[in-house]
């Protein structure tokens, strides 16, 4: 079976999307400064000759080029940073960065966040504290409460992740156990105005849920964390537990809430339909006929993937050709296994089962920031003979699935697609082709 063709436009859509989606060029899209003016997407002017400082932080694995292009901008006026990214992700940067862990903190998500916090409070009532969120800045600011170590931090994060639970269930814990989160961080910058620009991994792009909304009031509470830990049935350290039910008796400070924080300014850069927009572009340039299913699937990766995979066997079958079905979003994946993968390598594979023997469907799912879960991939590729290819190297498709082992099973196919850090990160995409 020849698979080149139809990887080669896949990989071209990939690019497209991510292209698409870069912080740098959504920052100065959305931005316009003539001298000390910022006119902020045509929605609010700003005289930064208003502020005495400017304080600029930020937190994501996309980050380092969106801080950048906002440091070129702001210039002289910025009086100091405090930036963080994912380990690998701070190449290029001319500015000093922490490094820190994704999807689990480590030592440099409580260095970034602690400095952050430091930089926060030193704003004046004069002052403006520019905040740069991109995906993943949950867990590179780490700021345990008290009490809470950075070990228990890290596995309730680490259960909650595999237990299948959505990112915004997660985030209503991992605020409630924060010292930066959950608009703590708006807190720590007050009397100064805060400014935010975010760029989205989360289905909706609801400003609490990026990053867990650092500079805006939460809607959550410790009842809801409760809530989520309970329904995802893990066993969290005692230490987390303690804390939650201390908050929920009224014996634990609850994050801001609408009344305790200024309106702020925040400020949408790009998100899973800014990538989409790209891909959709790149696939009609390559002559197909883009069908978007999606831009805000959820669910189980492995029912997203045999649905998706169904769908466009069901077209070929009636003699659609040169059509491209389009998911965009992010699955959960409740991990049953000890092995490796990710979301979407996870789709792949349950979609390379479901197009078993078949012709004239390839499929890709990849993750717009290059890491998908805890694996140097960003996805992969299935079609109607990676099965098969898998068996003649003794590997059985359906025991990788059961042991969540996708990235060996991919891997060994050499069916993985492996980009580095591509500098954005908007939840992920799955592309059916049909050729």
């Amino acid at each position: 079976m020849n698979r080149g063709p139809a990887r080669d436009d896949l990989v071209a859509v990939f690019r497209a999307a991510v292209e698409r989606a870069r912080p740098d060029q959504a920052f100065r899209q959305i931005c316009r400064r003539e001298g000390s003016l910022l006119a902020i997407a045509d929605a609010e002017e700003l005289d930064l000759s208003s502020f005495e400082k400017l304080w600029v932080v930020g937190a994501g694995k996309a980050v380092v080029p969106l801080a950048a292009v906002a440091l070129e901008m702001f210039g002289d006026s910025v009086a100091g940073t405090s930036i963080t990214t994912g380990h690998g992700h701070a190449r290029g940067a001319a500015f000093d960065v922490w490094e820190a862990g994704h999807p689990t903190p480590d030592a440099g998500s409580l260095a970034g966040a602690a400095d952050a916090l430091r930089l926060a409070r030193s704003a004046g009532s004069s002052d403006l504290v520019i905040c740069l969120l991109t995906g993943g800045a949950s867990s590179l600011w780490a700021a345990p409460v008290r009490g809470v170590p950075l070990a228990d931090l890290r596995e309730v994060t680490t259960r909650l992740l595999r237990s299948g639970a959505t990112i915004q269930q997660v985030n209503a814990v991992r605020k409630h156990l924060s010292l930066i989160g959950g608009g703590r961080l708006a807190a720590a910058a007050l009397p100064a105005a805060v400014l935010t620009f975010a760029l989205s991994d989360v289905i909706g792009s609801q400003a609490e849920a990026i990053g867990s909304g650092p500079t805006v009031p939460d809607p959550t509470t410790y009842e809801d964390a409760l809530s989520v830990v309970s329904a995802a049935g893990v066993d969290a350290p005692s230490s987390v537990i303690a804390h939650l039910q201390r908050g929920a008796a009224g014996e634990a400070d609850e994050t801001p809430k609408q009344d305790e924080l200024p309106p702020g300014r925040y400020h949408l850069l790009a998100d899973i339909s800014t990538a989409i927009a790209g891909a959709e572009a790149e696939l009609r340039a390559r002559g197909y006929e883009p069908i978007i299913l999606t831009t805000a699937g959820e669910g189980d990766a492995c029912t997203i993937a045999r649905w998706l995979a169904t769908e466009a066997l069901a077209r070929r079958s009636h003699g659609a050709t040169r059509q491209a079905l389009v998911w965009g979003g992010e699955s959960t994946v409740r991990v049953t296994g000890p092995g490796k993968g990710g979301r979407n390598q996870e789709m792949v594979l349950a979609a390379a089962m479901e197009l078993e023997g078949s012709e004239g469907v390839t499929m890709a799912c990849f993750a717009t920031d290059g890491s998908d879960g805890p694996t140097s991939a960003a996805g992969g590729f299935a079609d109607g003979g990676s099965v098969q290819r898998g068996r003649a190297l003794g590997m059985d498709a359906e025991d990788f699935l059961r042991r969540s082992d996708s990235n060996s099973y991919l891997g060994g196919l050499k069916d993985l697609i492996v980009t580095g850090p591509t500098g954005t990160n908007v939840n992920d995409i799955a592309v059916a082709l049909i050729s």
